[in-house]
């Protein structure tokens, strides 16, 4: 995923949104965690899933390829009062070494980028017997399921047409997650979904947009006027700037045994 998201940071950190307590509490809860247990956030982005995590854990190291991804996320722990949290500059294809062994790992929105078989081998090593994995992946405004979500992707699309050649390349084969958990040193897979409405702003809105692997901002020939339309179009689906997303929150908790 190295490269993928270089120059969207500062959007990411600002309207990437959070997870939901209960996923939060079923991590604590299924590995235990408490000041005595360490957390491994791989692809980690601005911290999203690394902080609320650090809170309750000894420690949490958050590895992400794009250097300002990281400033944001120590950023954004030092405003939460995080100090127990180390970020480091690294790619899932060529795992940091002298990490140490982790209770759990966490990819949340990041595995899909992966060669996942490839990672599950490197993290074989890294995991306590008794850890797992914990992979979370909801589609956020990239899979449009509303009126507003398809309307502003036609005019994204109107205004920045892609094409193959732009498109990111996603994982490295067809074979769902949990086929790929199954064949690795970590085959006890328990699948959960959690649902939820998510709210989100009009600005909120379009800045998830910049946050995205498709490098949106940089292609807009005319930002102000896209904004102009995307706002004038998302403003009558809903007059007070309130827009609603159904999500399903798909999570993989993947251990030894």
């Amino acid at each position: 995923m190295d490269g993928l998201f270089a120059g969207t940071a500062w959007h990411y950190a600002r309207y990437r949104p959070g997870y939901p307590r209960e996923f939060l509490d079923q991590i604590i809860a299924t590995f235990r965690l408490d000041r005595s247990r360490r957390v491994l956030d791989l692809g980690c982005g601005t911290g999203q899933l690394t902080v609320p995590l650090a809170k309750t854990a000894r420690e949490a190291v958050g590895v992400d390829p794009e250097p300002d991804m990281l400033i944001e996320a120590a950023e954004y722990a030092d405003r939460a009062g995080v100090t127990n949290a180390i970020w480091i500059e690294g790619s899932s294809a060529n795992l940091p070494t002298g990490l140490g062994r982790f209770d759990v790992v966490t990819m949340g929105r990041s595995f899909h980028w992966m060669d996942r078989e490839q990672v599950l081998a490197g993290l074989s090593g890294m995991v306590e017997d008794d850890g797992g994995l914990v992979i979370a992946n909801d589609s956020c405004l990239v899979r449009p399921v509303t009126d507003w979500q398809r309307r502003l992707e036609e005019i994204q699309n109107r205004f920045v047409p892609t094409n193959e050649s732009q498109r990111p390349k996603i994982s490295d084969n067809y074979l769902s997650h949990d086929a790929v958990l199954r064949r690795s040193a970590f085959p006890k897979v328990d699948r959960r979904v959690y649902e939820f409405r998510r709210r989100w702003t009009i600005e909120q809105a379009i800045g998830y947009l910049y946050s995205t692997s498709l490098p949106l901002r940089r292609l807009l020939d005319d930002r102000e006027s896209f904004e102009q339309e995307a706002t004038r179009a998302l403003s009558s689906f809903s007059p007070d700037g309130q827009l609603f997303e159904p999500v399903s929150l798909e999570v993989f908790v993947a251990t030894r045994r």
